[in-house]
């Protein structure tokens, strides 16, 4: 049923003329929803060059592995010393965008002396972030 709907209407956008027709390019998100590190706290001291845990919150909003399709779900990318990335696009899988797809809430992560800045950037069953974007706001930790 959903399918015809969907069809009928990029069949009447086309017999239309909608030359400019454009679908958003992540999930749409519920509203209100938000994500949140739970720990560590903004401004705390982690031990330098040792593993320690993060711990992901999410509000108004469930967790699904990559590649599962759900609505109102996605998974957690943990972004560690960047700025948010494009919203229309991937998000990039590196060193500094750690994505956890299986569905994960935590993690252990280990950084060099020095402040830093952690992250979350919630990505839908693409990787590419939701329709508002949820993200936590960025936190300082100074690992020593």
């Amino acid at each position: 049923m959903y399918k015809l709907i969907a069809v009928a209407a990029l069949v009447a956008s086309a017999a239309w003329g909608a030359a400019d027709f454009a679908v958003a390019a992540g999930a749409s998100s519920p509203p209100g929803a938000y994500a949140y590190i739970g720990y560590p706290n903004d401004g705390q001291v982690v031990p330098a060059n040792k593993p320690f845990r993060v711990w992901f919150g999410l509000r108004y909003m469930g967790v699904a592995p990559k590649g599962v399709k759900y609505p109102n779900t996605g998974h957690h990318h943990l972004l560690i010393d960047v700025d948010l990335p494009p919203m229309d696009q991937e998000i990039p899988s590196d060193r500094n965008h750690l994505h956890f797809g299986a569905g994960e809430t935590e993690t252990m992560i280990q950084l060099p002396p020095g402040k830093h800045t952690l992250q979350l950037l919630m990505g839908d069953d693409m990787h590419v972030p939701h329709n508002p974007p949820v993200y936590s706001k960025k936190i300082t930790v100074i690992a020593r």
